[in-house]
């Protein structure tokens, strides 16, 4: 991060009580004179304190990573307002008289942890750690804030938190790491509703054990332990504040004559830039590289900081916060009208639904519709109004009324304009214009949204909301009096009336004919503007939302008018998200406390914040910044870079010293440059570093740089790889590593009943979206030495490349790596260059540099997974055995090699799931303009997994069987696996475990009843349909060298050092409880599991200490690092057994302390080194596990809603099933993702257009399996495995094509239903699901016109 320049002193101070900004850090007194406004607190709270767990995850809101409480003082309630913002928005100047409290805040490790960091550690639900801070202040908000509802008091331990309320609290942070569960767990064990019986797999009780009260088994919690606001604050002069800072102000008027004057006197200095300031929030989608001139504070001044009601509205404010409108709108009013609260209360639970609390908390009213009016902003908030005729007061010189829809349809407001407030009126029937006098007249209200998902930071597809008034006719027919119809986010500039529709509507009996010619009219009414993605979809779902709302009319039953949906309940604030899930660990106790599910090594440090990442190093004197300088063109000519801001220097491929080269990452196939020479040859490729006094003026440098682009006698770039082929631009496989045929593809076909020919995949990329992006730290040492601090999967090959490129020799380089925020194979080769560039700005300008990538940096420039186009030709018996496949495999690669070439190695071992009978492909590794792909967690298993799962999908819709069936059918025998697999891989007989894990699996998820239930779901159910799917995995494994080092200090605690990287995989925790099973066999008093385990430290990566540190890859590292501790220990117990026998017959028993004294004294020998190397025949194996998916699908939306989950994974006997199941879980949770949900979207040109959280979706706890269930199989001994155990980290997330699958059943009976409703027989059944299916892929399949197709039928019908 920056060191952000702050003058803590002021030679100026006339008003000094008026020029100075105080508030308070976890109970610290800060006061400012001076301070950039620009400023924001996460920017503050990391370069100018020792409170570093506040991160920085995306700069946008949208993680929650940098969430901190804040707390401030309302002097005339006399009572503290508690809630938590986005700190990476939070303007440190606007935090006057305020109390901020992280992490740290609530304990640490000398002081003692809260509870809060106990449960994460305790319930698993830490991995890397990277967003544990902000999930423990998210949830310490909501514990702190339940306080004070009226709630009944809870027992002593507990809260007043529901389970609901404990869920949603982090539904606004993302995780890469857990999949969810687990935190969930955390959460509701705070609540005081929950059942200590559904909560999952923790370390403070036994599932299978029933003790009296499992609530005093937890950490205590005490909700008066922290005090959130300090006294000394509440003393405070809190007058209006002016602060300058060199040339710009941040003032803060509290009338609108003040302003008024500001507005004046600024107006009259031609060219001064204004930024008039209330939440923030804006910045988090519009990002700001222009300074200010003058900050104005809008909050303080009361007419637009407060909300005022009367009979006839609600007048809100435009500085009020959504969170304060919510709460405003759900109080009841005295008076009897049902009708209008019940408006009041849909806005509200709508509006709860947008954006993460910590944005609401601080995003106001009046800012969110300036940005619809002036930007297109896509805002939920202008529709819900707009449908509810609500309107705005402006002013510019005067005050003036308009009704929303006029306000958003002027002209964009110029800076002087201001939104005053909002008024919200009451919607009562006989009072608002209605043309009824009919008592039993009703009125209905209705929102609507489509958003990748259903909760926090997402931008919908479209939102809409209607209001009508109706009245019963003659045969329970409807006549519709008013009604309102409001569309936005659809890709038009505002939210829109559809006039055309409502006026057609106006006075009718509403019928299926006359539904039916609306619906035709909306489709003129709602059209996207061109180039709006996804624009059918988007002008479908205006047509579903409309028919949901007026469908149920056609109904004599009126409880619609109530409350109904035809596809699913509405959102309900007080059901849970997530229910209880099951976790079957069997555990082995043979290696004690090896196999024991012990708490992950650095958990509750991480939650604390007290575990340092890169980034939170303190900077070292004189250090400097950097970012970099991306190329926009796929192929063009650099005739010149130009930078428009002050910085320090630009680093490009020129300043590489003499005998240096130009090399930012190798691998064993080749290297990628550092920096684009004179030819930039794809989107995303540096061209050179930006270096600034600060991270935010180094970002804004080389974001604002215009780089002169020439194309001039340039062939056109390839960006496809139909065009790779064309032009034969490919990469080498080398022979070694390109896979071998199986069996006679010829005879096999020739043997087929039917075949398939040419039929095709498309698969997509993934961005990894490891939390903590790209970081590192380069210090120049004495003797031409440098330094560097990296996150980084592979130190050892960035300390040869920033070697190389330095021209310097590799002793002469050292990269330290403690821990990794996040990696799933970014921080490896992707990592380099970052560290690299860091390197040689160091050596250029001899001073530290350091560079933390911004977000949308890191998505553009990261490469990601592979996207790759199949083509394949099956042939099958009609029983659905195949016979025969082959498969064409174009994998797109990029511009540089990387690790693409061992794709169809990798591919191989997933593909081999099947008996496919006779197997040959044809892989071609597609050089294109496109950024390197690389390692992404299971490279090339994943789409191999996936691609065996749609060719066996196709068999069985060919031959109308059932999937279950086809795919048995195709398992392998063991003599067939060996036969595909080869005898090292397959091993005995016993350790193919596939079998008996389908067969646990059917019976532990009940499959058969499942399927028979969802028939009748989908006979009764027009709009929802569900799917059910089981999917097998077979993933092979490699083991590579490792080595390891233990030394036991003097007294007596052992560090132990691996080449292993820690990146929240547990490799720490299980190199420990090997070192303690190891040494244990020594057999000294004072030297049990337990008690070694707490004498054991693992230290970070050193590459000038751990030499061949090789990978952290593969999911084997940690089993491989375990193997090179054992190695250590067993010299270590030689060495140490024969002096403990001495002392044994001197002193009759010896402690481990005196053992270790002795030792010492007789100069043993009490460091051994080691190195690790598989033999051949048992460095690779095969991981097995399966999966049941349950799914429902809103034929109307295209929503797709995973129900439940089961799996059975086996891994082996497990070095700590805690840890494995957090891998399990995770993996499947990020394998969603990447069938579900993560669009990685792209140009014409290859430039990356998914760079935000606005664009790109993880799986958040809202878009999970409600029901998760994991069982971890022991299958037994594996004689040729590191203690009979096997790998976690990627076979899992294979499982997650389970998913995908059952939704194509769900799709399949929506496209069935369709057909009937056209009047066709038979199913159809021969449709590919792209990947991921997102809800547009799915609506488009389910029949973007299914609606019209209906309501034609039911006319048919009639």
């Amino acid at each position: 991060m920056e060191d952000t320049q702050l003058q803590l002193t002021s030679t100026e101070t006339k008003e000094p009580q008026n020029q100075r900004l105080v508030f308070a850090v976890n109970g610290e007194r800060f006061e400012l004179f001076s301070v950039d406004p620009s400023t924001t607190l996460l920017q503050f709270l990391r370069s100018r304190t020792r409170f570093k767990s506040v991160k920085l995850g995306c700069g946008e809101g949208g993680c929650g990573a940098c969430n901190v409480l804040l707390s401030k003082f309302d002097s005339n309630l006399k009572r503290v307002e508690d809630y938590t913002v986005s700190s990476c928005l939070t303007l440190v100047c606007s935090i006057n008289g305020c109390s901020i409290t992280t992490t740290e805040g609530l304990g640490n490790s000398k002081d003692g942890f809260h509870s809060i960091h106990q449960r994460f550690a305790g319930f698993h639900a830490s991995q890397c750690g990277f967003c544990t801070p902000g999930m423990c202040v998210s949830l310490f908000s909501a514990l702190v804030n339940s306080e004070k509802n009226d709630h009944p008091q809870p027992p002593l331990g507990s809260s007043k938190l529901t389970s609901s309320e404990a869920e949603k609290s982090i539904s606004g942070n993302l995780c890469r790491c857990t999949g969810y569960r687990s935190i969930a767990d955390v959460c509701k064990s705070f609540a005081c509703d929950v059942d200590m019986e559904d909560l999952g797999f923790n370390s403070f009780w036994k599932k299978e054990k029933t003790p009296d009260s499992k609530l005093v088994k937890l950490p205590f919690y005490d909700p008066k332990k922290i005090c959130t606001y300090p006294e000394f604050l509440k003393n405070e002069s809190m007058s209006p504040m002016h602060l300058k800072y060199q040339k710009r102000s941040w003032y803060t008027p509290v009338s609108m004559k003040e302003l008024h004057n500001l507005l004046e006197s600024t107006s009259a200095e031609k060219g001064k830039m204004v930024k008039l300031v209330a939440g923030n929030t804006g910045i988090g989608y519009y990002k700001e590289v222009d300074q200010y001139d003058e900050y104005i504070d809008l909050r303080f001044i009361p007419e637009l900081s407060t909300i005022k009601r009367t009979d006839s509205q609600i007048k809100v404010g435009a500085t009020v916060s959504i969170s304060k409108l919510i709460f405003a709108l759900k109080e009841e009013r005295d008076d009897d009208d049902d009708e209008g609260d019940m408006v009041f209360q849909k806005i509200a639970s709508h509006l709860e639904k947008i954006a993460s609390e910590s944005v609401r908390n601080s995003a106001t009213i009046g800012g969110n519709l300036v940005m619809a009016q002036r930007n297109g902003f896509p805002s939920d908030i202008s529709t819900l109004l707009v449908a509810v005729k609500s309107e705005v007061t402006i002013m510019n010189g005067i005050k003036k009324v308009l009704t929303l829809e006029e306000f958003l349809a002027q002209p964009a407001l110029d800076s002087r304009t201001l939104l005053l407030s909002v008024h919200i009126p009451f919607m009562k029937p006989n009072k608002n214009g209605y043309n009824s006098d009919k008592s039993d007249t009703k009125l209905l209200f209705q929102t609507y949204r489509a958003s990748p998902r259903p909760l926090g930071n997402s931008l919908a597809y479209l939102n809409a909301a209607f209001m009508a008034e109706i009245s019963p006719y003659k045969s329970g027919n409807h006549v519709i009096n008013n009604i309102q119809l409001a569309f936005g986010a659809f890709g038009n500039k505002h939210a829109i009336r559809a006039n055309t529709v409502e006026n057609y509507l106006l006075g009718k009996t509403l019928s299926v004919g006359l539904l039916s010619e609306s619906l035709k009219l909306l489709k003129a009414n709602i059209q996207p503007e061109d180039d709006t993605s996804h624009s059918a979809y988007r002008s479908s779902l205006a047509s579903s939302f409309l028919f949901e709302f007026l469908f149920p009319l056609l109904d004599s039953d009126a409880s619609y008018i109530k409350s109904s949906s035809l596809t699913s309940d509405h959102y309900d604030e007080k059901r849970t998200l997530l229910s209880s899930s099951k976790q079957v660990l069997e555990s082995s106790h043979e290696h004690y406390p090896v196999g024991e599910p012990i708490i992950k090594t650095g958990a509750s440090i991480q939650a604390s914040g007290e575990a340092v990442f890169v980034d939170d190093i303190p900077s070292p004197l004189n250090c400097l910044h950097g970012a970099f300088i991306y190329s926009t063109n796929p192929l063009a000519w650099v005739k010149g870079v130009e930078v428009k801001k002050d910085i320090h220097s630009v680093v490009s491929f020129q300043d590489i010293p003499k005998g240096g080269e130009n090399i930012g990452a190798k691998t064993l196939f080749g290297p990628e440059p550092l920096f684009a020479n004179e030819l930039t040859e794809c989107t995303g490729q540096r061209i050179a570093f930006v270096v600034a006094d600060s991270q935010k003026n180094a970002d804004i440098a080389a974001e604002t740089a215009m780089v002169d682009y020439d194309t001039e006698h340039l062939e056109p770039p390839i960006l496809t790889v139909e065009h790779a082929v064309e032009n034969s631009s490919f990469f080498e496989v080398p022979s070694f590593i390109y896979p071998s045929q199986v069996g006679d593809f010829i005879k096999g076909m020739a043997e087929s009943d039917h075949q398939i020919h040419s039929a095709e995949i498309k698969l997509g990329s993934q961005y990894y979206f490891y939390m903590e992006t790209q970081t590192a730290l380069a210090v120049p040492d004495e003797d031409n030495c440098m330094v560097v601090y990296s996150s980084i999967q592979v130190p050892e090959f960035a300390q040869s490349v920033i070697a190389q490129c330095l021209g310097i020799p590799e002793h002469n380089v050292r990269v330290i790596t403690r821990r990794v925020g996040g990696g799933f194979g970014g921080k490896a080769i992707k990592a380099m260059p970052v560290a690299t560039a860091c390197a040689l700005a160091a050596y250029k300008l001899n001073r530290p540099v350091r560079t933390y990538v911004n977000r949308k940096t890191d998505m553009i420039m990261a490469g990601g997974r592979h996207p790759m186009k199949i083509n394949y030709t099956v042939g099958f018996k009609s029983n659905g055995k195949i016979t025969a496949l082959h498969l064409d495999i174009l994998i797109n690669a990029g511009i540089s090699p990387d690790i693409s070439p061992v794709m169809p190695w990798n591919m191989l071992g997933a593909l081999k799931k099947y008996n496919w009978g006779a197997l040959s492909f044809d892989f071609k590794i597609c050089k294109t303009n496109h950024s390197s792909k690389s390692a992404m967690r299971a490279p090339g298993e994943v789409q191999a997994s996936f691609i065996a799962e749609a060719v066996i999908e196709h068999v069985a819709s060919f031959v109308s069987m059932d999937v279950g069936c086809v795919r048995e059918k195709n398992f392998h025998t063991f003599d067939s696996l060996k036969n595909f697999y080869g005898g090292d891989s397959v091993g005995e007989f016993v350790e193919y475990t596939l079998p008996t894990i389908w067969d646990t699996l059917m019976k532990s998820s009940n499959f058969n009843d499942r399927v028979e239930t969802i028939k009748k779901f989908n006979k009764c159910n027009t709009w929802r349909k569900k799917g059910i799917s089981r999917v097998p995995i077979l993933h092979e494994v490699s083991l590579r060298a490792t080595p390891g080092k233990v030394s036991i200090l003097r007294d007596g605690s052992i560090v132990v050092e691996v080449g292993g990287i820690e990146l929240g995989q547990g490799l720490w925790t299980k190199v420990k409880q090997m070192t303690a099973y190891c040494l244990k066999a020594i057999q000294c008093e004072g030297a049990d599991g337990n008690e070694l385990l707490e004498k054991i430290r693992v230290i970070q990566a050193d590459t000038l200490s751990m030499i061949q540190g090789g990978f952290t890859a593969g999911s084997t590292t940690s089993e491989a690092s375990c193997e090179a501790v054992r190695l250590c220990c067993n010299v270590l117990v030689e060495r140490l057994v024969g002096l403990k026998e001495r002392l044994e017959a001197q002193m009759g028993f010896v402690k481990w302390d005196s053992l270790i004294l002795h030792a010492n004294m007789q100069s043993v020998n009490l460091s051994a080194s080691s190195f690790f190397v598989p033999e051949f025949t048992s460095m690779r194996y095969i991981n097995y596990g399966a999966a049941v998916s349950e799914v429902e699908v809103n034929l109307l939306t295209g929503e797709t809603k995973i129900l439940q989950a089961d799996i059975v994974y086996d891994c082996g006997q497990s070095l700590n099933p805690a840890v494995d199941l957090g891998q399990v879980e995770g993996a499947f949770v990020q394998g969603i993702g990447f069938f579900m949900l993560e669009e990685y979207s792209i140009n014409s040109n290859g430039l990356v257009i998914a760079d935000s959280t606005w664009t790109y979706k993880i799986p958040t706890i809202d878009t999970i399996p409600k029901q998760l269930n994991v069982h971890i199989l022991n299958s037994g001994h594996h004689k040729k495995r590191v203690l009979s155990s096997k790998a976690s980290g990627e076979p899992p997330l294979l499982l997650a094509a389970s998913v995908h699958c059952a939704t194509r059943a769900a799709i399949k009976e929506a496209k069935n239903q369709v057909r009937s409703w056209k009047g066709l027989e038979g199913s159809d059944l021969m449709f590919q699901l792209d990947v991921p299916a997102t809800m547009p892929v799915v609506k488009t399949l389910c029949g973007l016109d299914n609606v019209d197709l209906y309501l034609q039928s039911l006319m048919s019908s009639s």
